[in-house]
């Protein structure tokens, strides 16, 4: 059972489904919606996450994609969108334990920050992992 919430805790969500893949993504998108200069990501299916408390309040960015968030205190908690039916996108940095999962490859490397240096073997794509 996979457990998260935001920093004040009025969002939290739980997991019981398996994980699908996990990974950075350097988007631009993210880094301004994370306020970070990577953002790290874990897959897993819809049906399988339950949000307790207060639910998360939702900001369409783009065509077909959507931001949750903690109307709080903002914390950003989750991604969807249309062109992945199959999960949803949770912040790693939201789960009560981090540690729990680990990033297994990079995306939109392509667009990461030339002054940020991730030391890793770990695979990087252009864009997505399609």
């Amino acid at each position: 059972m996979l457990k998260g919430h935001c920093h004040c805790g009025a969002v939290r969500w739980v997991s019981d489904g398996p994980v699908a893949w996990s990974s950075y993504c350097h988007c631009s998108d993210c880094r301004r919606i994370c306020g970070s200069p990577v953002t790290a990501f874990f897959g897993v299916s819809h049906g399988s996450v339950r949000w307790l408390g207060q639910p998360p309040r939702i900001y369409h960015s783009s065509e077909g994609v959507e931001r949750l968030f903690c109307g709080d205190c903002g914390t950003p908690m989750a991604y969807r969108h249309t062109g992945d039916a199959d999960n949803i996108h949770l912040h790693i940095a939201t789960l009560e334990d981090p540690e729990q999962v680990a990033p297994e490859f990079h995306e939109f490397h392509s667009e990461r920050l030339s002054w940020l240096s991730i030391q890793d073997d770990l695979p990087r794509h252009p864009k997505t992992a399609d």
